[in-house]
């Protein structure tokens, strides 16, 4: 777990919040003031993934940023399990605390369905979907296929099945606060013009002993292991969250999740959202593209607010 007050060179200057609610010591930031954006990072990042989007939209919305259980600047408990339904019951737990609504989900790797998982539960609470490299699980009656498709042509996925076969897994990820980078790497980062030594400590530092790689080696290996449980939406969910503004943004040289798959499954979702395709970012849009991304989710923001007067399919040009 990172101090709370570290700031990595004041790359991340925002102020610690904690919240008990979850049964564990889960960090988030909360800066700005206005609609709510929550957002959800994944594998294995944290609320750092998202530090420029804070700065560039805390003056127009609220930005709440929380490290799942086992990430960041969060407690890793040992004696929690971390597959993706307990990282939805503990994004639950955190969003009933703040008594978060009128909520736009911005979602990036796993923190897709975790965002979904919440969207299935509580579709009161959602008014717009933003996924950057995110995975938005629904329901879709292809989903498996899909899900198995992308995992035999995935380096990330390919590596996972054959470590945990081979019984080396858990030392990898084990070590990860030594190897983040090249993890980085596997998944499709991109931009090495962003790598500094406060960079490379960011992200890191979540992970300084085999104790604090719970969260990342729970996500792993839920995989080959089949423990992760997809939330399956009601019909009064699914018909809840159709008409809903919704927006993707892909880093198109993502080797971990490719868009060939994963945009079929957002379009299914949402009939009605809006791709956009970054073809020089990778997996970690956030980081590769930052000025894009900011303004791709701005445009949508602004397009799809209730008194713009603006057509959602606005954005569709940018």
């Amino acid at each position: 777990m990172i101090a709370a007050h570290e700031t990595f060179d004041g790359t991340f200057p925002y102020i610690p919040h904690f919240s008990s609610a979850p049964g564990f010591r889960m960090h988030f930031v909360d800066e700005g003031t206005g609609p709510v954006l929550l957002c959800l990072h994944g594998e294995p990042t944290w609320g750092y993934l998202f530090r420029k989007l804070i700065a560039g939209l805390s003056c127009t919305h609220r930005v709440v940023v929380p490290d799942h259980m086992g990430f960041g600047k969060s407690e890793t408990p040992g004696d929690r399990t971390y597959w993706l339904q307990d990282h939805v019951d503990n994004l639950e737990a955190f969003v009933t605390d703040l008594g978060l609504r009128d909520i736009t989900l911005v979602m990036h790797d796993f923190g897709g369905p975790v965002g979904m998982g919440l969207l299935a539960r509580r579709p009161d609470l959602v008014t717009r979907i933003i996924a950057l490299n995110a995975p938005t699980p629904f329901g879709q009656s292809d989903l498996a296929q899909i899900l198995a498709t992308n995992a035999s042509q995935s380096p990330w996925f390919r590596w996972i099945a054959r470590a945990e076969a081979d019984g080396t897994l858990d030392h990898v990820l084990g070590s990860l606060g030594y190897n983040a980078l090249s993890t980085l790497k596997l998944n499709g980062f991109q931009d090495n013009t962003v790598i500094t030594p406060a960079w490379i400590r960011a992200y890191a530092a979540a992970f300084p002993t085999r104790e604090e790689t719970l969260g990342a080696l729970g996500w792993a290996k839920g995989f080959p292991l089949g423990k992760h449980r997809f939330e399956t939406p009601s019909r009064e969910s699914r018909a809840a969250v159709t008409q809903l503004p919704a927006l993707t943004v892909w880093g198109t040289q993502d080797r971990t999740l490719r868009a060939e798959h994963f945009l079929p499954l957002f379009r299914v979702a949402f009939s009605h959202g809006l791709v956009s395709e970054l073809p020089a970012a990778g997996h970690y849009s956030p980081e590769d593209a930052p000025d894009a991304t900011i303004a791709l989710v701005r445009l949508f923001l602004d397009a799809t607010a209730e008194d713009s007067g603006l057509p959602a399919a606005a954005v569709g040009a940018a």
